[in-house]
């Protein structure tokens, strides 16, 4: 385990920017181990919420309730919250005490496409193309708050990988009147993956990737 703990440490590197984090996640693997099977897929969409500056952040101007204290722990710390029924997965990418993190806003499936059905009760790229469709269709749940994405059940795989041909950078979605942040280019995607929320252009034929699995 400690030799995966240092491939997965080259992502979530305290020596990285928030924002070089965010892109670094895509084109991983996000793994969960449930008790019925291993599910998992390859990022293709992440936000980064850049802390006490970040208007658009929980963790705004150093607020700390005991819904975000899971924000200033560690890097690789896997922070969830829920947003109406939905939870959303977080991992936290600076030293403790600094509450950055990058959102992982959707996945293309790669094994256990069929439990994803079963917990989405969907087909195509409604699947895991969204912050909260994801996490139901990979079973994820509050439980999950607080561990880190170097150990199992929920994990980056520290060894298959992908390789985006191109990455978009665009505003975040949903962040209404929050000034500058509104419109800051802190949202990155796979460039024609279909599996991108709120698609734009054409899919291209190898879904963006530049290389075979690794």
């Amino acid at each position: 385990m400690k030799d995966e703990i240092i491939v997965i440490q080259e992502i979530i590197d305290t020596s990285k920017t928030t924002e070089e984090a965010a892109q670094l996640l895509l084109g991983k693997l996000l793994v969960h181990e449930t008790p019925v099977g291993r599910i998992s897929g390859w990022i293709v969409e992440t936000e980064a919420y850049l802390g006490a500056e970040d208007a658009a952040a929980h963790t705004y101007r150093g607020r700390k309730t005991p819904k975000v204290l899971s924000m200033y722990e560690q890097a690789g710390t896997i922070y969830i919250y829920q947003m109406h029924t939905h939870h959303l997965l977080n991992v936290v990418t600076q030293e403790e005490g600094t509450p950055h993190a990058v959102l992982i806003r959707a996945v293309e499936p790669y094994e256990g496409k069929d439990l994803m059905e079963l917990y989405r009760q969907k087909q195509g790229v409604d699947l895991t193309n969204g912050p909260g469709k994801l996490t139901k269709a990979f079973n994820i749940t509050m439980d999950q708050n607080g561990e880190d994405v170097f150990n199992k059940p929920l994990y980056l795989d520290p060894e298959l990988k992908r390789d985006p041909v191109r990455v978009e950078a665009t505003p975040r979605i949903g962040i209404p009147n929050k000034g500058e942040w509104t419109e800051a280019a802190l949202r990155y995607t796979v460039s024609g993956n279909p599996y991108v929320s709120r698609k734009r252009g054409k899919v291209t034929m190898d879904n963006g990737w530049r290389t075979m699995v690794k």
